[in-house]
This record gives structure tokens, C-alpha cells and sequence, in this order.
């Protein structure tokens, strides 16, 4: 009786391992990376380092972001804020689809997936947005106000837009408030509505690239013409500190998952600087090549990935050695993502 209890227990084991192991293989991550020089997302294998497939998209393509369920990609055609398109691509067939035109909200830039939601900067309105795939319309957009509203980063539950406005240097907090409104006399006082706030924050000349934190408390950016980093206290709403960085040409920035370090590139001189979030002192600036542009890191934090603009190829970055391990041949490499099949 033992020794059947014991082969049963053996088998449930293997099961629940087969199980998981089976889990774990059928989800599928590839990284996806945009080429300025060729007009397409290239889609690659992490692990290789190949190129596995090659979609044309449209003539100035800028930042990618991928579906919630990993099959679809949207790309954002900026054109210097005077393009309105956004690219679609199944990224199961590996092939276009229908485009999505954005005008009168030109200038589509950053982009976030959210909530089954694309979200979107759009730079030559001024405004962000959001497009809903199911129905195909766009459901909600706001102005900010401001010059060059560029890069966007979405709470995960909707109720909060952060975006760098580089031309104006400030951030806006765009919030979804519960507003009570005022008697305005007549005996009628109109209900409390729902509508959105904006804060904006001054931040460094030039600042564009930023993050929010993983633990959700702090805004870094980076000024590209300042090269100070300015630090937003989230709660409060209110700058904490700005660092005298000297981090010019700074383009993204980018927490690692654990939160210790920020990764900031600079387009001006191909340097990946490393900074200890804790302590806000440099670890170490590493040289990439002559243009350093969007970053994506692995979820282990073990690998950066550069694009390297100038360059025409991604830097792979180990950021246990701090070292550049490999290239992967990219023209014009740009935006980044992860796109991860289940």
C-alpha cells in the first residue's frame, strides 16, 4: 500500500511539473524592435539574438508596444508631430494590418497598452488619447497645453497619465478626479462628475525620456539639454530633488525591475549611463557606439537593450558585468518592446 501511495504521490508530482513546464513553454517572448532606416519591425528571437521576421511599416516610425495576449503590435508613424498613423501588426501571421489614422491627432509618439486600450501622446495636437481596438474609435482625449507632449506612461489602473512635454520642460500628471461642483444660484447644484486634472511640473530643458518607478512613488527624467535629472515625489506631486547629472543628449530612461538602478542613453554621445536609484550616485557609463536611443531590459534584470540609432544595431548590455556582449544589425534601431504570445 506504501509503496502504491508513493508511485501516485510520484506521478501527481509529474504532472503538476509537466503541467508548468508546459505552461512555461507555450508562452513565447520576442522582442521587437523598430528600424528608422528600413521602414519596419523587425521581430527577434532574445535568446538567439536572430531576426526571426520583418514587417514593413510606415516611413517614420518611432515606438512599438504590444497587445496584453502578445498577437498584436501598434507602431507610431511621427513624422516630427505631423504624421497621423498608427501601424498594425499581427504579429501571429506577421503581417499588416489595417492602419489606424489618427488626425486630427497628429503626431501620434509615445504609446502604452492598457486596460485592452491604446494609449497615445499625440505632439502635433498637443493632446493624449486613447483608441479602442473592439470598437475602433477613439473613447477619451485630453489637451495638455504644451510643446512637444512626447513620451506617455499609464498607471496600471488608468486613473493616472504621466508625460514629458520636452519643449516646454514639465511633466503633466493628467488624473481622473471625481469633481463636486459649485452652486452657481437658480436653486440647482449639477451632481459630482468624473473629469481629468492636469498638474504640470517644471522639470530639466529638453527632458524626454523618463519612468516611473516600480514600486510607484517617484518620476525620473532626464533633461537632454540640461543634463540634469529632475526626480518627481508622485504622492505630492511636487519635485523632490534634481540632480546635476551632466547626462546630455539624454534620451530614455528606464527603471530595472528590482528598482535599484535607472539606465538613461544619451543620442548625443552613445553613453548608457547607470545610476544607483538609492544613493542617486553614477555606477558606471558605459559606451554603446555614437547614439543611444530607446532601452528595454529583461524582466530578471539581467540584460539591457540598446538601440543604437547611429550605429544601426541594438547593444546587448549585461548588467550583472556591465558590459557590452553582443549587436544585433538593426538600421536606425529605435524603439523597443517586449511582445510575450500565450
Amino acid at each position: 500500500m506504501k509503496t502504491l501511495r508513493s508511485c501516485l504521490f510520484i506521478l501527481m508530482l509529474s504532472g503538476i511539473t509537466l503541467l508548468i513546464s508546459s505552461k512555461e513553454c507555450s508562452a513565447q517572448r520576442t522582442l521587437l524592435a523598430l528600424s528608422k532606416g528600413d521602414h519596419v519591425l523587425e521581430v527577434i528571437d532574445p535568446t538567439s539574438l536572430k531576426v526571426i521576421a520583418s514587417v514593413p511599416v510606415g516611413q517614420d516610425p518611432h515606438e512599438v508596444i504590444a497587445s496584453a495576449d502578445g498577437k498584436t503590435a501598434y507602431v507610431s508613424i511621427y513624422g516630427g508631430g505631423s504624421l497621423h498613423e498608427i501601424n498594425v501588426i499581427d504579429l501571429v501571421t506577421q503581417k499588416p494590418l489595417p492602419t489606424i489614422d489618427t488626425k486630427p491627432l497628429n503626431g501620434p509618439h509615445g504609446l502604452v497598452f492598457n486596460n485592452g486600450k491604446v494609449w497615445f501622446s499625440a505632439e502635433g495636437a498637443k493632446s493624449v488619447a486613447r483608441y479602442d481596438p473592439a470598437s475602433g474609435k477613439f473613447d477619451w482625449a485630453m489637451g495638455t497645453g504644451q510643446n512637444r507632449t512626447h513620451m506617455l506612461y499609464v498607471t496600471p489602473d488608468g486613473k493616472q497619465v504621466y508625460t514629458t512635454n520636452v519643449a516646454s520642460a514639465t511633466v503633466s500628471i493628467l488624473t481622473d478626479s471625481l469633481l463636486k461642483p459649485e452652486n452657481h444660484g437658480g436653486g440647482f447644484t449639477p451632481p459630482p462628475h468624473r473629469d481629468w486634472v492636469q498638474t504640470l511640473i517644471p522639470v530639466g530643458k529638453g527632458s524626454e525620456g523618463f519612468d516611473v518607478s516600480p514600486d510607484g512613488r517617484e518620476l525620473w527624467t532626464a533633461g537632454a539639454d540640461d543634463g540634469v535629472i529632475t526626480i518627481i515625489d508622485l504622492a505630492s506631486k511636487k519635485v523632490s530633488v534634481q540632480l546635476d547629472a551632466q547626462v546630455t543628449g539624454a534620451n530614455r530612461l528606464k527603471f530595472t525591475p528590482d528598482g535599484k538602478r535607472a539606465l538613461i542613453t544619451s543620442l548625443r554621445t552613445g553613453d548608457l549611463f547607470i545610476f544607483d536609484v538609492a544613493t542617486h550616485h553614477l555606477i558606471k557609463k558605459i559606451s554603446t557606439g555614437r547614439g543611444a536611443a530607446g532601452i528595454l531590459v529583461d524582466d530578471d534584470g539581467s540584460r539591457a537593450f540598446i538601440g543604437c540609432t547611429a550605429d544601426d544595431y541594438i547593444a546587448v548590455v549585461n548588467l550583472k558585468t556591465l558590459e557590452v556582449t553582443a549587436h544585433i544589425p538593426v538600421r536606425g534601431a529605435d524603439g523597443l518592446a517586449w511582445a510575450e504570445r500565450h
